[in-house]
């Protein structure tokens, strides 16, 4: 629907996949997330969402809910959370033991917090649940020290990991919720732009993701 509203006079056919959204070459990617984004509008309308997501303590258990409750997928919910909430928070999937993408929430941004890269591509980091294959799921999340995670975090600074499992175990979300900070007040790059995914970091490097 949001290709034939926003783009039919653009092309005569759409070839709608997950993985235009995150790879492909600029001008596919930018109508993939703008039809998402309509989509998303409609199935997911943001002042519903924010009044359900500000008026609870978040996990697991309560995303579900709401993706229920629009009838969406739960990745989608989480992704759309994501955008929305207030909170400083990281959702990170990870596709066959690789980051496929990390979406980080405006406060997350302003704040400079990001997940630890210290190989390209990235596995989960040593001592989180992300890279404990014997904890399939996490649903009320574990508290740690941000700096496991986040190298920019202060050593005191805590946060909940949270962890969905699908099938074989091929497919890992992770959501990371932060505890309140400031922004930087010397660091001024985060208003030139909103949350982005792991995509976009590769192209600003001059990268493009190996799609083998």
């Amino acid at each position: 629907m949001g290709h034939f509203i926003l783009h039919r006079g653009q092309q005569q056919s759409f070839n709608c996949d997950k993985e235009s959204v995150y790879s492909g070459v600029d001008t596919i990617r930018a109508i993939e997330r703008e039809a998402d984004d309509f989509a998303s509008n409609l199935l997911m309308p943001g002042d519903l969402l924010r009044d359900w997501i500000s008026s609870q303590r978040i996990d697991l258990h309560v995303l579900s809910a709401i993706a229920k409750r629009f009838q969406v997928s739960f990745e989608a919910l989480c992704i759309r959370f994501i955008k929305f909430t207030t909170q400083r928070a990281i959702l990170v999937y990870w596709d066959n033991g690789y980051v496929k993408y990390e979406w980080r929430s405006s406060s997350a941004v302003k704040t400079r917090a990001r997940i630890r890269r210290n190989a390209d591509p990235q596995e989960p980091l040593p001592g989180t649940l992300a890279a404990d294959a014997s904890v399939d799921q996490e649903w009320d999340g574990t508290e740690m020290s941000a700096a496991i995670w986040c190298p920019e975090e202060a050593q005191h600074m805590k946060l909940r990991e949270f962890k969905h499992s699908y099938g074989a175990r091929d497919r890992i979300l992770t959501l990371l919720l932060l505890e309140s900070a400031e922004p930087r007040s010397w660091d001024r790059s985060w208003q030139d732009g909103e949350s982005f995914d792991s995509y976009d970091q590769f192209v600003s490097n001059g990268q493009l993701p190996d799609q083998r």
